[in-house]
């Protein structure tokens, strides 16, 4: 009767172990993947939503040092108030189509004094070099803005320096200027029903579900050819205790093995010709010095 008892062994449970493991990793990426999937389902829900809504007055939806909700991203809202162009905010490292630029985030003062962070657009310009001065001013004068509400960052990108940052968050923008602002910020859409002049308006989101979907599935195939993987070698090697051969994979050992004997004979024969042919030239070079003294 043939015995699996073979599977007992150190070397089998070991690589049953390693199997089990990686079963589970790609069992857990695959999950991931698909969480993934369900939130940008999700959000993309919720941008479709608010995108067909009507613009409502920023007060309602925003407030003073309050964050977004989720359910608000991309609502269209309205603000009125004046622009203040001397705290305006560069937005670094904004790239578009593979074309570096920058985006221009200026404060709109509302009449009790509270502003809004509003996003004007984006500039085709050098990362490093651009600043307040090269991006185009905003209109003067009282001003009504319409644009898409948009949730701070977070980290350190977000961090305010010389009038710049590489994240936009109200969080830290509103203490670097040393105004009251509101929470989140807004992706300018019209200004007095016009686009900003000279900048580039907002890309709205792509609503695809991405590549989550074909992620989960490769991650768990994966893990499903480590367990086909681990059968058949268990199953060649059974077959071959039962026959007497050799599996696969000694079969492969053993050729490797061979090879290496094989390169190895060869080395020493390389090695045994040139020892010869060195002893055989020392000797012919002793015995013509040996003649030159005899004579």
């Amino acid at each position: 009767m043939r015995s699996w008892a073979f599977l007992l062994s150190r070397r089998w449970v070991l690589f049953a172990l390693v199997v089990v493991l990686l079963c589970y990793a790609t069992w857990w990426l695959g999950q991931w993947q698909f969480h993934r999937l369900a939130d940008r389902k999700a959000s993309n829900a919720v941008v479709r939503t608010n995108e067909d809504r009507a613009p409502t007055p920023v007060t309602e939806v925003l407030a003073r040092g309050e964050g977004v909700a989720a359910s608000d991203e991309w609502r269209l809202v309205t603000a009125t108030g004046a622009y203040a162009a001397d705290d305006t905010v560069i937005v670094r490292y904004r790239t578009r189509d593979g074309r570096s630029g920058v985006d221009a985030v200026v404060p709109l003062v509302t009449a009790d004094g509270t502003a809004l962070l509003v996003d004007r657009g984006w500039l085709a310009t050098d990362n490093q070099g651009a600043d307040a001065g090269d991006v185009p001013s905003p209109p003067g004068g009282e001003v009504t803005v319409e644009g898409w509400v948009r949730a701070d960052a977070t980290g350190d990108s977000t961090a305010v320096s010389d009038g710049s940052t590489r994240a936009i968050s109200s969080a830290t923008i509103g203490p670097a200027l040393g105004r009251p602002v509101f929470g989140g910020f807004v992706e300018l859409k019209a200004e007095d029903g016009r686009p900003a002049d000279g900048l580039e308006p907002v890309e709205l989101p792509e609503l695809d579900n991405g590549p989550h979907f074909f992620y989960g599935i490769q991650w768990w195939f994966f893990g499903v050819l480590a367990v086909v993987g681990f059968c058949y070698l268990a199953f060649d090697e059974w077959r071959s205790r039962a026959t007497g051969a050799d599996s696969t994979r000694e079969e492969v050992l053993a050729d490797r093995k061979r090879k290496r004997a094989a390169k190895n004979a060869k080395k020493q024969a390389v090695r045994a010709a040139y020892q010869r042919a060195y002893e055989a030239e020392r000797r012919e070079r002793e015995e013509r010095q040996d003649e030159r003294s005899s004579s």
